[in-house]
């Protein structure tokens, strides 16, 4: 059975679809089917070729759609009328687009979400984010506190805001002025709080912080609020180094762990970190890219498996340290930032190193030497072949080499050289029994022919990047078109081979 919505979004993609017949698409993405309406809708609003007529119809359909077309120029922030086209004129505003008067119009917007998106957007005017600051909906200065940008004047009143929630909020926000976030973190300077979302009054926030936050508790110092917000401003990269530090041995470790994340702590505090008893806080301290070799040369003892993993990832990581527990961690498919950033003669020692691991590391990186290369694909173990089989600048006879030698364990990496021709590529598709790593590599090799694209249909996976690929004979497209899977639908309608006759019958 064709998804019907599904051929829709892929013919609002097509680059191929006739006008008379886009105008039908937008017709229909106004209509009365709101849910497909609105999605065939915000493909149509990312195409080139929308009328100035078109793409006002999108946008006072739904206002975020008017991003695309100004930003392409199809439409002007002058073609917006904030008062007919209020939520358009919000979704220009948070991308920076709109107009220098339009705050002051929507601030006034009786609509309380209106006035929470404003809120959110960037470089309010002053006496419009104090005006936001002073709303009566809390969900409204909330959203002020943590997605504005409040001019100082308004930080500070955010920050000594009788309500927990929005000084929380207020922490998270990384443009707040650093003093302010300090006495956020401490307390110092500002006055007691005199409601949380646990004791307060306001009934959106009353139900909110027991069931969304776990712990939530209030008896009368607003504690759990109180917490959160430490552990806010401790996580702030704006907020100043010294005050974080000041945590390193407090007595929580939701305080610790923060501070063991932050970078440009003093070298003793995170030598302190490192002797925590609590695993998260060294997951943390693991992942800090400010941590140095001593620290992680001990942490490297540790043994703990997420420890290792974000180690191995570490840009400031001892090389010496791959060739034990360190480098045997996982480490995910990319190359790693610190043998990314190795010298000359550090990749030298590398690909040379007794361990295999430490080889097949060294050989993800797409900016070997060509010697150093070379000589990786002819590595006699097939995971070092495996990770340098993707490299550019093997050529189709070292590629076919290293299949014929290692196999299945290297035959999707050689699929995804970007230099393997198309015969090679067709008759990797033939493997029997099929690989599934090969067609779907194939699949989305710029080399591939019809007849390798053919053979990698029987895969799904494969099969939604097959429907997109212009080698892909245009007679298998309609058939796509009512494939199980709606992605595949997508890309076949999307195709701009897909025959004019069968766009014409997929119309609404």
């Amino acid at each position: 059975m064709r998804h019907v919505v599904h051929v829709l979004q892929g013919l609002a993609a097509n680059p191929a679809l006739p006008p008379a017949f886009v105008a039908r698409l937008v017709a229909f993405a106004v209509g009365e089917d709101v849910e497909e309406g609105a999605r065939v809708a915000s493909v149509l609003a990312d195409r080139a070729d929308l009328s100035r007529e078109q793409a006002l119809t999108l946008a006072a359909h739904e206002g975020v759609l008017a991003v695309g077309p100004v930003r392409r120029g199809l439409l002007r922030a002058d073609d917006i009328d904030p008062r007919a086209l209020p939520d358009a004129a919000l979704a220009l505003l948070d991308e920076g687009l709109g107009l220098p008067h339009w705050p002051a119009l929507l601030v006034t917007d009786p609509e309380p979400g209106r006035r929470e998106k404003l809120a959110a957007c960037p470089g309010l005017p002053p006496e419009v984010a104090a005006r936001l600051a002073a709303d009566h909906r809390l969900d409204v200065v909330t959203s002020l506190a943590a997605h504005g940008t409040p001019d100082p004047a308004t930080a500070a009143l955010l920050a000594a805001h009788p309500h927990a929630e929005v000084r929380l909020m207020t922490a998270l926000n990384e443009v707040v002025p650093p003093a302010l976030l300090s006495a956020l973190l401490t307390g110092e300077g500002l006055p007691e709080a005199a409601e949380c979302a646990v004791c307060g009054t306001d009934p959106e926030l009353r139900w909110y912080a027991p069931y969304l936050r776990g712990g939530a508790a209030c008896d009368g110092s607003h504690r759990s609020t109180v917490q959160e917000t430490r552990q806010a401003a401790l996580a702030n990269p704006s907020t100043p180094a010294g005050d974080v530090a000041r945590f390193a041995g407090d007595p929580s470790m939701l305080l610790r762990e923060p501070v063991a994340a932050r970078a440009g702590l003093p070298d003793a505090v995170y030598a302190e970190l490192a002797r925590d008893p609590v695993p998260g806080v060294l997951w943390a301290l693991a992942g800090n890219p400010g941590t140095g070799e001593a620290v992680i040369r001990e942490l490297a003892g540790v043994r703990d498996p997420e420890v290792l993993a974000r180690l191995i990832r570490h840009p400031r990581l001892p090389l010496d340290l791959l060739a034990g527990p360190v480098g045997r961690a996982r480490a995910g498919r990319e190359a790693l930032p610190r043998i990314t950033a190795a010298t000359a003669a550090e990749v030298d020692e590398l690909a040379a190193s007794a361990e295999v691991g430490v080889r097949a590391l060294v050989a993800r990186r797409r900016d070997l030497p060509p010697a150093v290369r070379d000589a990786l694909a002819a590595d006699p173990d097939a995971k070092v072949v495996k990770a340098v089989a993707s490299h550019p600048g093997l050529g189709e006879d070292r590629l076919r080499a290293m299949a014929a030698r290692h196999g299945v364990p290297v035959l999707a990496q050689v699929a995804a050289n970007p230099d393997a021709p198309g015969a090679l590529l067709e008759e990797l598709v033939r493997h029997d029994p099929p690989v599934p790593g090969v067609l779907r590599a194939v699949a989305r090799h710029p080399n591939a022919t019809g007849p390798a694209l053919l053979g990698c249909l029987p895969d799904v996976k494969a099969r939604r990047h097959v429907a997109a690929h212009p080698a892909l004979p245009a007679g298998e497209l309609p058939r796509l078109l009512d494939d199980p899977d709606r992605q595949v639908v997508e890309a076949a309608a999307a195709h701009p081979a897909l025959p004019l006759a069968v766009m014409r019958e997929s119309m609404p």
